[in-house]
């Protein structure tokens, strides 16, 4: 097997528990393996870290899959697909829709698979994860005889690990398949929607937001297909308006409102958040509960100050229409803006405006999203509601 050494003192980070050995940390590559290839990972004295898979053109030169020496083969898959399974019916042991892979959280870096009753949805982000997809189908269809399988596989993170963006369907058929969540029903397209199809890390902060919304005039931004909008309406909020930039989510929002029978309490709005939270602003609405759900806003270090920006321009507008005694819940999904930047950016907004909030509840993502303590790049999404005087 091909190896790969790292510099003196580049060890310890792997040793900690880390995944990910990058490329500025390699002394020596011995043999000539190619993107993709399993290669074993040593310390400068040689010592064995593990095995991972390996490729020369991306900054994560090796993701680690063992730490001792295994074949990463069929049973290997079986065997850690069958372990994440396991912990999954501990907690959704009656929801057939959760997410069954989440990479590194699962040992399983590059790798993302989410079950949605009968189908599945994967993402590969690395080579060595994408070389292997056929033997993961494989490993899938043995274990839980899905009705199709579909890759989406177009987040443009994978260019930097050389590979092209693409979509489809792997295995059998997909249709339009309706899931369940705490009593609310969407139905969701595997192909177009949000990134695997859905928003799963946010189950279990959908459900908690309900305990603020019974009669009030709630405003959802960035709804997406209507997750914490319809959750809102469900638990008796007196009106909903969800807000999203995208025309065919909308329509998609707006069919899940009639599919449980929420049309009655929900409006669905085509515009773009910011420009709704500021025309919001210049036409002095007031609401009682606002959540704010934007997509990632910083996807490399280089974008974290436009993203400050972003957050504090819709954190501003958002508690300028909060009335007196209000709800704020909102989140950030990128690893990049950590939580003590995130609650800074919402206290500074808070101040300049004269407004004191306090923090009731702060989640991470749902447990089918396991996070590794010694890899903070798992712990991505952060979810806080606060009280707003």
């Amino acid at each position: 097997m091909n190896t790969v050494i790292l510099k003196k003192n580049e060890d310890h980070r792997i040793a900690n528990g880390h995944l990910w050995a990058f490329s500025n940390e390699i002394a020596e590559v011995k043999g000539e393996p190619q993107p993709g290839d399993i290669v074993e990972l040593l310390n400068h004295q040689n010592k064995l870290l593990g095995i991972g898979a390996y490729n020369p053109h991306s900054l994560i030169a090796v993701r680690l899959l063992s730490r001792e020496k295994e074949e990463i083969d069929f049973q290997f898959f079986l065997k850690r697909i069958e372990t994440a399974h396991e912990i999954r019916k501990k907690f959704y042991h009656d929801n057939p829709t959760f997410r069954l892979v989440h990479g590194e959280g699962d040992f399983l870096p590059g790798l993302i698979v989410d079950k949605f009753n009968d189908y599945f949805s994967i993402q590969t982000f690395s080579v060595g994860m994408d070389k292997r997809l056929t033997l993961i189908c494989d490993v899938l269809e043995s274990l839980f005889h899905p009705k199709g399988i579909v890759e989406r596989n177009e987040a443009l993170i994978r260019t930097v690990e050389g590979l092209e963006q693409r979509k489809g369907i792997l295995r059998g058929a997909v249709e339009p398949v309706t899931i369940s969540e705490y009593g609310i029903h969407y139905t969701i397209d595997l192909l177009e929607g949000q990134k695997t199809g859905f928003f799963l890390d946010q189950r279990e902060n959908r459900r908690a937001f309900r305990r603020y919304v019974k009669g009030a005039n709630v405003l959802d931004c960035f709804c997406n297909e209507g997750g914490f909008a319809l959750h809102a309406a469900y638990a008796e909020a007196a009106s909903v308006i969800g807000v999203d930039v995208s025309e065919s989510i909308i329509q998609r929002a707006s069919n899940n409102a009639k599919l449980n029978k929420l049309e009655s309490k929900t409006q669905f709005i085509t515009s773009d958040a910011f420009e709704y939270l500021e025309q919001a602003v210049n036409q002095n609405k007031q609401f009682d509960v606002i959540n704010l759900d934007p997509p990632s806003f910083a996807k490399s270090k280089k974008t974290v100050r436009k993203a400050k920006r972003g957050y504090k321009e819709i954190h501003t507008n958002a508690l300028k229409l909060l009335k007196k005694g209000g709800i704020l819940s909102t989140a950030s999904c990128s690893y990049n803006i950590t939580e003590e930047t995130f609650l800074d950016i919402i206290n500074e907004c808070a101040n300049d405006l004269g407004r004191k909030i306090s923090i009731l509840e702060w989640h991470g993502a749902a447990p089918d999203h396991p996070v590794l303590p010694s890899m903070p790049e798992t712990k991505y999404l952060k979810f806080g509601i606060f009280s707003v005087e």
